[in-house]
């Protein structure tokens, strides 16, 4: 590993907060953030560096993000107090049927294959730049063009991902040329070269980010999607353009949270979960207890339901009113307590078996005394995405989410960038990631996007890839319920909602005697590894409320890197 780049491997585990700061940034790359930091000194502001970190994310993270994926963010402006929403999802051009060209079965996104979409990353960061931003574009390319053009270091987990999605990401010999070079992935301290990505990088930095839109490879992406038997024009390139919309707000106790409003379905699923939650009374139980999960799991569960009813309100009426009132969360509240089990279930399990993950729940409880075997849940959903948050010295703060999902041709190549296309179904109420068939439709996607105000004014920040849609409440609960400091509210247990079965999976690090108090209650238990990567990497941000200075905090779940300037 070259002496000058093993300093920005930062592999899995604890991670130091920092605190004390005036300007805060936390990634999942210490490259990113780094370049986010200097972009802050230079005299930039929170979107200037955020727009500077996405290009460079996607130049050193391709297994988790590329220059023709998506876009969101939310954006505090504090010189006026408003809050900016922009939704940058890509758009399935218009008069066309679903173009999907891996089939079924080549990697992890057999269950469904993606259909190719129209990128949304790069007319987002241009909508950014031209509405929010201080610094010149070609100054915010500047450290995009370099480490294209330099390659970075493989770590251990960009080579577990590779190794992963080997069967999609090769399928296409462009896809072969681009990730294994000389016939394999790159090895663990190996530097990579994102073939090609550096002459990409230098005509957006040269031209503007309409090289990627209408101008060269723009052009040489419709090339290519004609010669593959998708028929797009250049003016599909540019029907869905990016959205400025109103994010979804609403009160819990004495925070107002912020999140994506629809089509983002993030902003509902919180929205239910959270409310759900205050009236069952979370801040009265114990972290960690059976109380606090058999509560929590029931709470996601709620939220899970009411995704749907996120739309494109362009194309549907959409009852925001409706999903965010206060007594249909206590009216829910109401249902799960009033149907809790009146006498221990723990024999019941024991009988009827069916874990989650599968398995033999006899064996799950384990022999007499000790405690319980419990079944570990292998089954994993891919995830790609990176989050970013910044807060600038003038109080401007952005939590912002760039991503592979959502980009361009499956298994594609062009100019250096590297695709994987859309997993948006089309027309299913239930399904987390849907669009219509309908010309300038927003698809539906789980962004977790969130700012939390107290007064008015941000205290946290926080957003994830992963399993954002589950974690979200479950680290704003750590926060402002259980009141946790940032780093412990981030390196907490997390659980996925739960299931037809009763069932919840959890992080393996619960505390002695809460599985067989949640046998009690008839709630199977599985595990995922104690830090599983896919339950996500938040990026979270807090304000010290008397001081005003600020702490960033990376996840210990994947490779993040948090860091400022001091107060």
């Amino acid at each position: 590993m070259p002496d000058n780049l093993s300093r920005y491997i930062r592999n899995p585990g604890p991670k130091a907060p920092v605190s004390g700061l005036q300007a805060a940034v936390t990634t999942d790359s210490a490259i990113v953030t780094e370049t986010m930091v200097n972009i802050l000194r230079q005299g930039g502001n929170a979107v200037d560096a955020a727009i500077a970190g996405a290009m460079v994310q996607a130049a050193v993270e391709p297994f988790m993000t590329n220059h023709a994926g998506l876009v969101t963010c939310l954006y505090y402006e504090a010189k006026t107090g408003t809050l900016h929403q922009l939704d940058s999802l890509g758009g399935h051009p218009s008069g066309l049927s679903p173009f999907r060209p891996v089939p079924q079965g080549a990697g992890p996104y057999a269950l469904l294959p993606p259909s190719a979409i129209i990128p949304g990353f790069m007319p987002g960061l241009k909508a950014m730049h031209e509405r929010f931003a201080v610094l010149p574009w070609g100054r915010l390319c500047a450290d995009a063009v370099t480490w294209a053009e330099s390659g970075h270091v493989v770590s251990t987990f960009e080579y577990g991902v590779n190794v992963f999605g080997e069967k999609f990401i090769t399928h296409f010999p462009e896809g072969r040329d681009f990730y294994q070079p000389d016939g394999y992935f790159p090895n663990v301290g190996e530097v990579f070269v994102p073939r090609g990505l550096a002459e990409t990088m230098r005509g957006v930095r040269d031209q503007g980010p309409d090289y990627m839109i209408r101008g060269p490879w723009a052009q040489a992406f419709v090339a290519k999607a004609n010669q593959m038997g998708w028929a797009i024009t250049p003016d599909h390139m540019v029907e869905t353009p990016p959205r400025w919309v109103e994010p979804l707000r609403f009160a819990y106790n004495e925070y107002e949270i912020v999140c994506l409003g629809p089509p983002q379905a993030q902003g509902f699923f919180t929205a239910v979960a959270m409310g759900v939650l205050k009236h069952l009374g979370i801040r009265d139980m114990q972290p960690g207890s059976a109380e606090h999960l058999w509560a929590m799991g029931h709470a996601l569960r709620q939220g899970q339901r009411h995704w749907e009813y996120a739309q494109d309100d362009t194309i549907y009426d959409v009852p925001r009113d409706a999903v965010l009132d206060d007594t249909y969360h206590a009216h829910l509240a109401r249902l799960i307590r009033g149907s809790r089990p009146r006498v221990d279930l723990t024999s019941h399990l024991r009988l009827a078996g069916d874990v989650p993950g599968g398995g033999d729940f006899m064996s799950a409880l384990g022999g007499s005394g000790g405690r319980p075997r419990l079944v570990s849940q292998t089954e994993k959903q891919p995830s790609g995405s990176c989050e970013i948050a910044v807060a600038d010295a003038e109080g401007n703060w952005v939590q912002m989410m760039d991503t592979l999902q959502g980009s361009g041709i499956p298994g594609q190549v062009v100019g250096g960038v590297p695709m994987v296309g859309s997993h948006a179904t089309f027309g299913h109420l239930q399904s987390s990631m849907d669009t219509t068939l309908v010309k300038g439709a927003k698809a539906r996607c789980i962004i977790g996007n969130t700012l939390v105000l107290k007064d008015g004014k941000p205290v946290f920040s926080a957003g994830s890839p992963g399993n954002i849609h589950c974690t979200l409440p479950q680290v704003l609960t750590y926060l402002l319920d259980f009141k946790l400091d940032p780093y412990q509210a981030v390196d907490a247990p997390r659980m996925l909602p739960m299931t037809e079965n009763r069932g919840v999976v959890v992080e393996d690090r619960l505390q002695p005697g809460v599985v067989e108090d949640l046998h009690k209650l008839g709630v199977r238990v599985g595990v995922l590894p104690g830090y599983d990567y896919h339950m996500g990497s938040f990026s979270v941000i807090a304000r010290d409320e008397v001081t005003g200075h600020l702490t960033a905090v990376a996840d210990p779940r994947r490779c993040a890197a948090a860091d400022g300037i001091p107060a």
